[in-house]
């Protein structure tokens, strides 16, 4: 299984490092498992996150091959994404291929721009629930969940929620043992210490 983390420009760290960190440690702690996880750029070369970490992508959407999920980052790049013709084109070629596809955080307007959120539950981002309803009034909101799993489309709410998104993708697509085990190697306790 080979699990793709879109990186662009603006993309939030946590948003993509988290669900990274996750499923990286799943392919890693459990290789029989046989999860694969790159990240995956229009192009090659450096991307500048949102609060500046600078990254380079392992691969670009030519060289990714198939991908049986891909995990779409919100941050200030995607008010750039969603009017991007090309980036809303090839998400909605990965999920006409059969493609799990998730976002944290805003990029569920991505997704909302490219159609692909029509007719589903979804979530954000609490300061951008406004937004992403706004692309489309068919989408139903959900302000108070973490994740929405809605079949091929799971949306994740807000930057830290990637982390619970990703760990249900693991509980999903091998075991609820699994992602325990992963969640304990992380050591990912979900109380906040203030």
């Amino acid at each position: 299984m080979r699990i793709g983390i879109y990186l662009f420009d603006g993309a939030e760290e946590l948003d993509w490092a988290g669900p990274w960190e996750v499923l990286a440690a799943w392919a890693q702690q459990f290789p029989d498992d046989d999860v694969e996880v790159v990240t995956v750029a229009r192009t090659a070369g450096t991307i500048v996150c949102a609060k500046g970490l600078r990254v380079m992508a392992d691969l670009t959407w030519a060289d990714a091959g198939k991908l049986d999920v891909v995990v779409v980052p919100g941050g200030v790049g995607t008010r750039r994404e969603l009017a991007d013709v090309d980036v809303l084109a090839w998400l909605r070629d990965l999920y006409e291929d059969g493609t799990l596809t998730t976002s944290v955080c805003t990029g569920s307007i991505v997704l909302a721009a490219a159609g692909l959120l029509r007719d589903r539950p979804a979530t954000t981002w609490w300061g951008a629930l406004d937004r992403l309803a706004a692309l489309d009034e068919t989408i139903e909101i959900r302000p108070d969940d973490r994740f929405v799993d809605s079949g091929q489309i799971v949306t994740a709410a807000g930057v830290s929620a990637g982390i619970d998104m990703a760990l249900h993708l693991v509980a999903r697509l091998h075991s609820v043992e699994r992602a325990r085990e992963v969640k304990r190697y992380i050591q990912y306790d979900p109380q906040p210490p203030v």
